[in-house]
């Protein structure tokens, strides 16, 4: 199978899925001669046309807003947010319109759209550039939300999100596009929206990650493993359905657990996880559940020295497993 990056899987997902259903089409800021501001849709309005490709204004609200009633007319549009820190604006269109109308519709109507948003920090983005979005919808039933840390992962979840019939929040970790590759098979695959994965079998403590952090994760078991200490990574991939079997079986059989988000530590989607484990496996842990996030404060700091500070990394995950596994 040949090796390619992150971002190349996104890309190769999304033009399979088009070259097979005139209905998808892509609806975002540069898409189209530009190929996105991280090159995502590179090569495809070239491809595809501009009525397939299709440059919007710097609206998200028009663009989420516009993608609903389009998903609501027999097309699958795939709308891309520039950076997810600029999701809000849109965010009655995706909550209270996109995430609401089968239910409300008493399932007569469908909004087969997918969302895409790069997220997360360690590029020197700043402030309006680096944010974790993730916990505020998976709040929010009608919305499924995804979180791929592999190119495997990535293309196939793509797939299945496109043709899901209701609405999915494609979240792409932007330190992830170039720097992680794997291998990708040339065959048509999907990955289902909802399973979490192990990436690592262990005995002694769970983790559960997504995105970057499931790479810092993977990194600091292999040195926990140096000291005899036996890890478990899940990823969690689906953050919306969360995978609850695979999350509170992985706890059960270690009797530990640590959560580890870029997102602030407080409201963060570790605090479910946490309370998953608590209320499904409490006799069978052998230590309070553990969260490692990053601190509440506003937003990513730009300079050096704190957006570090800010971002979980491997030997803070290392440290929070050795203090998990002294209990």
């Amino acid at each position: 199978m040949p090796e390619i990056n992150l971002l190349e899987a996104i890309r190769q997902g999304i033009d399979e899925m088009m070259a097979r259903d005139e209905r998808v089409f892509v609806f975002g800021e540069d898409v189209g001669r530009r190929g996105g501001v991280f090159r995502v849709t590179e090569g495809l309005f070239a491809k595809y046309g501009p009525l397939r490709i299709i440059d919007a204004p710097l609206a998200e609200s028009v663009i989420v807003g516009a993608c609903v009633g389009a998903a609501m007319n027999d097309t699958r549009p795939i709308a891309e947010i520039q950076f997810a820190d600029f999701i809000a604006p849109a965010f009655n269109q995706l909550v209270q319109e996109a995430a609401r109308v089968h239910y409300r519709s008493n399932g007569d109507w469908c909004v087969p759209m997918v969302v895409r948003a790069p997220y997360g920090g360690g590029i020197h983005g700043a402030l309006y550039h680096s944010q974790s979005i993730e916990a505020t919808y998976a709040h929010v039933p009608g919305l499924k939300v995804v979180a791929p840390s592999t190119p495997y992962d990535a293309k196939g979840l793509i797939k299945s999100a496109i043709e899901d019939n209701n609405p999915v929040l494609f979240l792409e970790h932007k330190k992830t596009y170039r720097l992680i590759k794997g291998q990708v098979p040339d065959h048509d695959y999907r990955v289902p929206i909802g399973p979490a994965e192990i990436k690592r079998p262990g005995e002694d403590l769970s983790v559960y990650a997504y995105g970057l952090m499931l790479h810092y994760c993977l990194e600091a078991a292999q040195a926990l493993a140096a000291e005899g200490v036996s890890v478990e990574v899940v990823d969690l991939r689906t953050l919306r359905p969360l995978d609850t079997a695979t999350i509170i079986d992985s706890a059960r059989r270690t009797g530990k657990a640590l959560v580890v988000h870029e997102d602030n530590l407080t409201g963060g989607l570790g605090g479910e996880i946490a309370a998953l484990i608590a209320e499904h496996a409490f006799e069978d842990l052998d230590a309070p559940v553990l969260r490692l996030g990053g601190p509440d404060v506003p937003a990513m700091p730009f300079a050096k020295p704190l957006e570090d500070a800010f971002m979980p990394n491997p030997q803070k995950i290392a440290d929070a497993m050795r203090k998990l596994a002294m209990y």
